[in-house]
């Protein structure tokens, strides 16, 4: 599965950089996604099959607090992306003749950037806080990765302060962009609704399509690991969860866009053949 990662998002971003037809702002924030999505389930992934074959399960301070650093920076991106992305399409739908005024090349940048910013902030943030926690002479962390909740949970010290800050930024930095994105979509349906022939409303669907379901998976398993962490004695249906949420979005996510996006498609033809053209080209 986390080959199936690598490679299928790896695959994606050569795709938008090599095709001119994907220099477009949905495809550049696309392939930003895929870049974050590699990275944070390298996070996570290479630890946990390392310790597997080894039959080791330790882990570092040093190295825990980084996990936790980089784990919270690529999610904290992949949800300002998801959030950008639907912005994209809002603008796309709801004012299709500013499409290309509005969302230029630098304001897509400056997007991008903000988003790395703001993730860099909060990460440092809460990795600062989980530094001033105390731990007993031994911890057993009862996951597969150093998930920031399940270490303020087993700190021997004063957590009040760290839960405080860890919820509210939840609320804020998950919330908000989450409110943002059904907001966008609240005027993408009524800008649909006005359309009036049927092939212009799927085709107008079909461009949100493979975002909403990426939204709907993200939301959905990240609701499920904090709520399973929450619960009493469910540190195994956490990991589960986490493993959905680390692994199989990430995995999914250029499936879901490469499946339903005929772009995506013949991009990925004229890639396989340009890399096939190139290899008869040495051999000969």
């Amino acid at each position: 599965m986390y080959l199936i990662t690598v490679f299928g998002n790896r695959l994606l971003i050569l795709a938008v950089s090599s095709d001119s037809h994907l220099h477009t702002p949905m495809y550049f924030f696309l392939a930003n996604l895929s870049f974050v999505d590699i990275c944070i389930t390298s996070t996570t992934i290479p630890k946990m099959l390392l310790n597997t074959q080894t039959q080791s399960k330790w882990i570092t301070y040093e190295g825990c607090l980084c996990q936790i650093y980089f784990f919270v920076l690529f999610a904290g991106l992949d949800i300002f992306l998801l959030t950008v992305m639907a912005y994209d399409r809002f603008v796309a739908i709801c004012h299709p003749l500013h499409y290309m005024v509005i969302m230029n090349p630098r304001l897509c940048r400056l997007l991008v950037l903000l988003s790395w910013v703001m993730s860099i902030l909060h990460s440092l943030l809460e990795s600062l806080m989980a530094l001033q926690l105390s731990f007993c002479t031994e911890v057993e962390i009862p996951h597969f990765f150093c998930e920031l909740n399940q270490m303020i949970h087993l700190a021997c010290s004063d957590t009040f302060l760290n839960n405080m800050v860890m919820y509210f930024a939840a609320m804020l930095l998950a919330g908000g962009p989450f409110v943002g994105i059904l907001y966008s979509y609240s005027k993408i349906i009524s800008s649909v609704h006005g359309i009036s022939s049927a092939q212009g409303k799927y085709k107008a669907f079909s461009t949100c399509a493979s975002h909403l379901s990426v939204v709907s998976l993200f939301y959905c398993t990240g609701l499920g690991v904090y709520l399973s962490s929450a619960a009493p004695q469910s540190s195994h249906a956490s990991a589960v969860a986490s493993v959905m949420y680390t692994v199989v979005t990430p995995m999914l996510n250029p499936f879901i866009y490469s499946l339903r996006n005929r772009d995506i498609k013949e991009a990925l033809l004229r890639f396989s053949g340009l890399t096939a053209l190139k290899g008869s080209i040495v051999l000969g």
